[in-house]
């Protein structure tokens, strides 16, 4: 249980404060858009309806892709460096660094949180490591 509360400490992912407002304005707009589909229901035909719905969809999108790229991707990075540059070659976890190194430019962005999350159990085993000595 300590564990996983450590991880998750680990994985406090926090927005850029550049990348703040592009995201807190495109959930705005997509919300203010969903509310108009709510309306369009009873007043336009289906197929006015299901074309909106779409947009809002390809929206909900382009910010989860935003997220995922700017935020999990970068905090993926930043662990499988600090894991590459710490870890002494008796580390215990030389072949996880290294494929997560190699994997890193093809990871799908659906795949980042569980790589994450992977890195984050390597980078808190090497900061005890560390701390220990």
């Amino acid at each position: 249980m300590r564990d996983a509360v450590e991880l998750n400490k680990n994985l406090q992912l926090m927005i850029s404060k550049d990348l703040t407002k592009e995201f807190k304005d495109s959930i705005k707009g997509l919300s203010g858009h969903l509310l108009a589909v709510g309306k369009m229901v009873d007043k336009e035909f289906p197929d006015q309806t299901l074309l909106q719905l779409k947009a809002v969809q390809a929206g909900l999108q382009k910010v989860t892709l935003m997220l995922l790229d700017e935020v999990y991707r970068k905090a993926l990075a930043e662990k499988i460096s600090f894991s590459w540059q710490n870890c002494p070659g008796d580390c215990g976890y030389e072949q996880n660094i290294e494929l997560l190194r190699n994997l890193f430019p093809e990871i799908p962005l659906e795949s980042v949180p569980e790589k994450l999350k992977e890195a984050a159990r390597i980078e808190a085993h090497l900061r005890k490591k560390i701390l220990q000595k």
